[in-house]
């Protein structure tokens, strides 16, 4: 019976098993998602007791309010799992394992959405808690299901976005300040470009949340007149093309 993976064997269970081993024993990513959890709940927190919402706003959305600093988190999640196996040079003992290597993006991608929702599903949905528990019921409660779901999924996304600049630029700081500025550029410039607003600020993953948490940030002068879930949909989109293009890439280009 064969007790170890063969150099150049590797499938994508293998590749399943191989990334899921990374995640659980390389400090960043744990730290990064910790970093993410610990924003999201502590500002909700802060909104609970400062009850610094606008009168229109509703509990889901006040809960949430630290979601846009989450994304940014998620993002440089998604960065670090392919950019640190540049930065050290692992990704040559990787691809020696599995040279196939749209079998070791897939496993990459698998691996950081599944990790990314259910970890953003879990901080989400405490986060809603905090605020059902610490605001008044003088603020509208909102629709938590199935907005916790569309959340999680863009916080997921988001991360794979990240993890498709990552896999296209190869360099922690440089892909970390695109993605910045992916999430944040389309709500600032978007209310500018007239009848491009709503593909552009309405494209933004921030844009998404903040519809789906029904946050009274979410007015379409600032984020696009299409609904929550279109908005998400077209960001799912676009990271799609994203990673069909890093993919591209990674099979064409050197290690």
């Amino acid at each position: 019976m064969r007790t170890s993976i063969e150099p150049g064997r590797a499938g994508f269970a293998e590749g399943l098993v191989s990334e899921w081993t990374k995640f659980r024993t390389v400090q960043s990513t744990r730290w990064t998602l910790a970093a993410m959890a610990a924003f999201v709940l502590g500002i909700a927190v802060f909104v609970g007791a400062t009850r610094s919402l606008q009168p229109d706003d509703t509990v889901l959305g006040g809960s949430l309010t630290g979601a846009t600093v989450g994304l940014l988190v998620a993002a440089s999640f998604g960065v670090l799992v392919m950019s640190r196996e540049f930065a050290t040079a692992t990704i040559g003992a990787t691809l020696m394992a599995c040279p196939r290597r749209g079998v070791v993006l897939a496993a990459k991608t698998t691996v950081t959405a599944a990790v990314m929702f259910g970890v953003a599903l879990a901080t989400s949905f405490l986060a809603h808690q905090v605020g059902t528990v610490m605001l008044p019921d003088t603020y509208a409660p909102g629709t938590p299901m199935p907005a916790l779901l569309g959340v999680a999924a863009c916080f997921s996304v988001t991360a794979l976005g990240g993890l498709a600049v990552g896999t296209l630029l190869r360099h922690s700081a440089g892909a970390i300040t695109t993605m910045v500025s992916v999430l944040l550029l389309p709500t600032l410039i978007g209310p500018l470009l007239g009848g491009w607003e709503r593909w552009v600020a309405g494209a933004s993953p921030v844009a998404a949340v903040q519809k789906l948490s029904q946050s009274s940030d979410a007015a379409p002068a600032a984020v696009g007149s299409l609904g929550a879930w279109p908005s998400l949909w077209l960001v799912c989109g676009y990271v799609l093309v994203t990673l069909v293009g890093a993919g591209l890439v990674f099979r064409r280009r050197d290690a």
